[in-house]
């Protein structure tokens, strides 16, 4: 993605926080006419090798599986929290408005997981993410029904091999951030969270 200096963050935490505060991501692969394919789907980070692992699944009919086994390299979209920014939060009237968000673009390897122990371990790391009351529920459903499920689906793994994060708060326009922050802070759920990532990277509070 274009990543101007100012809004580059190299912090591996903050890429994750972004992955795991907001998990539906997009994953995206060439299919066989040479166009993006694209599947909606949430992920789950596990902290493994160099930048680490994501961990997902499609349903068996959905086509991507075979772009994946066909062309493993892939690339993976989150998009954090975003808003309209109003050029009112300038002292400076010859300003005009823009959008800030924060989104993270990752480069990956796909390895797929065939065996139903580990099929089974991946599942259980989703429910832990969104249902852990469910999880029980879960173990105790009819062996032969769990198989059922988990052999309609296509689970893999997703080695990160190169990131990118973009955090677009700008940061190059200090004089904004104190007006910024009053502003989101009163906002709308959207809004506060850019609210909270201002505070986090110290954006506004001094100012």
């Amino acid at each position: 993605m274009y990543l101007p200096p100012q809004f580059a963050c190299r912090d591996l935490s903050v890429a994750r926080d972004i992955a795991r505060s907001y998990p539906l991501a997009q994953l995206v692969s060439v299919d066989d006419e040479g166009l993006p394919f694209i599947t909606p789907l949430p992920l789950h980070w596990v902290e493994e090798g160099p930048h680490g692992v994501l961990l997902g699944h499609v349903a068996k009919p959905n086509p991507h599986a075979r772009f994946l086994r066909d062309r493993p390299r892939a690339r993976v979209v989150f998009q954090g929290p975003q808003a309209y920014m109003s050029p009112r939060v300038y002292a400076d009237l010859q300003r005009v408005p823009t959008w800030s968000y924060l989104a993270l673009h990752l480069t990956v390897e796909a390895r797929f997981i065939d065996a139903f122990d580990d099929k089974d371990r991946l599942l259980k790391h989703l429910i832990h993410d969104h249902d852990p009351a469910y999880d029980p529920q879960w173990r105790s459903l009819p062996e032969d029904y769990q198989h059922k499920m988990v052999n309609g689906i296509h689970a893999f793994e997703l080695h990160i091999t190169d990131w990118q994060c973009k955090v677009k708060l700008n940061q190059h326009r200090p004089e904004s951030h104190a007006a910024m922050l009053a502003t989101y802070e009163a906002g709308n759920e959207n809004e506060r969270a850019l609210a909270a990532w201002m505070r986090r990277l110290g954006l506004g509070e001094s100012n």
